[in-house]
């Protein structure tokens, strides 16, 4: 099978397999370029064998690297992980990344990070790779934190963009929620490797959900939330986006694609949602300047606003299909 070939089958495969659902798929991601460069050194030509795929997709030859990973507690020493998830996030958005990661370190009774599962017989060399961060799992009680920088700057940052890419009646809706301390907002962190499977969602939300309830009965920081907000990792086809009149395609569900699988089922149950490019802000290896059969793929963020209450009809569907 030629490039320009595997190019189309896999694009269709893809999105196929994305609005269908995810119950046969093992291995999920969204970034075109590094993935199906991935698959290419593998030379695999059925795109069945491609999203079979569960680890690092390192590859040596024809070999499947197989990486198992665990969840630990937050630590001081996952600092410098962190941040680099929270910049792949916010890119150059002006957030205080270093002041956001200092805290969700401190209250560390909450949130995990996700590592490599310990092997046996590791030679002194890789021993500086062990607590190597491939994703984490917190959240930041942006009412409890209201005057710290980064909890200003991630609502200052919401609004701006919510005024940018919505009409005025939805602006002044997600300012009054924003702001109103007696209905807590949590700002919800769900950030890992592309290549991290999404499996592993299932069970570092479900903790997530008994550590909030836990730090609820104990009156500890990060209590109830009426709402939380994601920002999510997205993509879409330009052409399709640029056909549509403002703030009309990001309501188009059909239309997205998911870096992290399942906050499609958040986006279903948002009260509020919108999407905003980061083309200019990506780097153009991670960030999608590429193209697939002349239809042009656009990096996004999607911001969401979850009513609380919703979160047990997302666990369900996260047990539904992120089950092994």
């Amino acid at each position: 099978m030629d490039d320009n070939l595997l190019r189309k089958e896999f694009l269709q495969s893809w999105k196929r397999e994305n609005h269908i659902g995810y119950q046969k798929i093992d291995y999920f991601c969204t970034d075109f370029s590094v993935y199906f460069q991935s698959c290419m050194k593998l030379k695999v030509c059925s795109v069945n064998t491609i999203v079979k795929i569960h680890s690092l997709f390192f590859s040596r030859g024809k070999k499947e690297v197989n990486v198992e990973f665990e969840a630990h507690s937050i630590s001081d020493n996952d600092y410098d992980g962190i941040k680099k998830l929270l910049q792949q996030l916010f890119l150059k958005a002006p957030v205080n990344t270093a002041e956001l990661t200092d805290i969700l370190i401190q209250q560390n009774h909450i949130g995990s990070v996700i590592k490599q599962a310990e092997v046996q017989e590791e030679s002194d060399d890789e021993e500086e790779e062990e607590d190597e961060v491939f994703g984490f799992i917190s959240l930041l009680n942006l009412t409890e934190r209201k005057g710290t920088q980064c909890a200003e700057q991630i609502k200052e940052l919401i609004l701006s963009l919510c005024e940018k890419n919505c009409d005025q009646s939805m602006v002044e809706q997600l300012d009054k929620l924003l702001n109103d301390t007696t209905k807590p907002v949590g700002f919800l962190l769900n950030e890992r490797f592309i290549n991290v499977p999404p499996q592993i969602a299932l069970p570092m939300h479900q903790q997530l959900q008994k550590e909030l309830a836990e730090t609820q009965r104990t009156n500890k920081p990060c209590g109830k939330c009426y709402y939380y907000l994601l920002i999510s990792k997205t993509f879409t086809e330009t052409a399709k986006r640029s056909s549509k009149k403002r703030g009309e395609s990001t309501q188009q569900k059909e239309e997205l694609m998911f870096a992290n699988a399942e906050e499609e089922f958040f986006y279903e149950k948002a009260l509020l949602k919108f999407s905003y490019s980061v083309q200019e802000e990506s780097d153009t290896c991670l960030g999608g300047r590429w193209s697939f059969d002349d239809v042009p793929m656009k990096p996004l963020r999607t911001i969401m606003l979850i009513p609380s209450d919703r979160m047990n009809a997302i666990m369900d569907k996260l047990k539904e299909y992120l089950s092994v």
